[in-house]
């Protein structure tokens, strides 16, 4: 107890956004806590994007789902990928910022308990070798480890692999999207049988068009998965 006292008082928390001082670790200040867009309310049920109007029991879906079929049933975002949250998105994914994989975890556990059922197991959306071997961590990895261990699901970190090196997304409209992921994602042989006739929870760090997501689906669902929803933690949406 006394050496952590110790390191508090030389190393006072930071806000996870800032370098402002905060009570606890992982904690975001007040001021950077409203200036990060969580997502609330009504949601699309599909994909997690936020909609205007009050919840209810029903479900409902947006715009973009009701115009492209989704491989996946449900689905749940933590936050709207912009101002606060894309900051510290690429500071995971590209600053080695690796301990806020924690936190995120958190956030995305809390978004996904509408979605959650028994039995589901946990996995991310791959990447490539040479990709992992540059970030040096799979970001979605480190996000659905922490979302497996608060739920109790099983997690299997490798349960899809990367085929090829697809070229960024970025920049990219909807169609091409899609066709830089056609045929990029295929289960792992030694993995796939651990999903079989069961619900996976697909997790990723953001969703923009759901070209990724969509290609992890089909594979899963190809290889005999019963069912798959989804879990992002920042969903792009046409304001952002």
């Amino acid at each position: 107890m006394r050496l952590q006292a110790l390191v508090r008082a030389l190393y006072p928390p930071q806000c996870l956004c800032c370098d402002a001082q905060v009570e606890q670790d992982f904690a975001l200040c007040g001021t950077c806590w409203r200036e990060t867009p969580f997502i609330a309310g009504l949601v699309c049920d599909i994909c997690g994007a936020p909609l205007p109007g009050q919840e209810d029991a029903s479900p409902v879906a947006c715009d973009d789902c009701l115009r492209v079929a989704r491989p996946w049933s449900r689905g749940r975002a933590a936050l709207i990928y912009g101002g606060n949250a894309r900051r510290m998105i690429l500071q995971l994914k590209h600053g080695d910022r690796l301990d806020l994989a924690r936190p995120f975890g958190d956030w995305l556990a809390r978004a996904a308990a509408p979605i959650l059922q028994p039995g589901m197991v946990v996995a991310p959306v791959p990447l490539h070798w040479l990709r992992l071997l540059k970030r040096r961590a799979n970001q979605s990895a480190l996000l659905s480890a922490r979302v497996a261990r608060l739920t109790g699901l099983a997690h299997v970190p490798d349960l899809l692999l990367r085929s090829r090196a697809t070229p960024s997304q970025e920049g990219r409209g909807r169609d091409a999207r899609f066709r830089n992921m056609a045929n990029a994602i295929r289960p792992h042989p030694h993995r796939i049988g651990q999903a079989r006739g069961r619900h996976v929870l697909l997790v990723d760090d953001v969703m923009t068009s759901g070209a990724t997501l969509a290609a992890a689906a089909d594979a899963l669902i190809g290889a005999g998965v019963a069912e798959v929803s989804v879990l992002v933690l920042a969903r792009v949406t046409h304001d952002h």
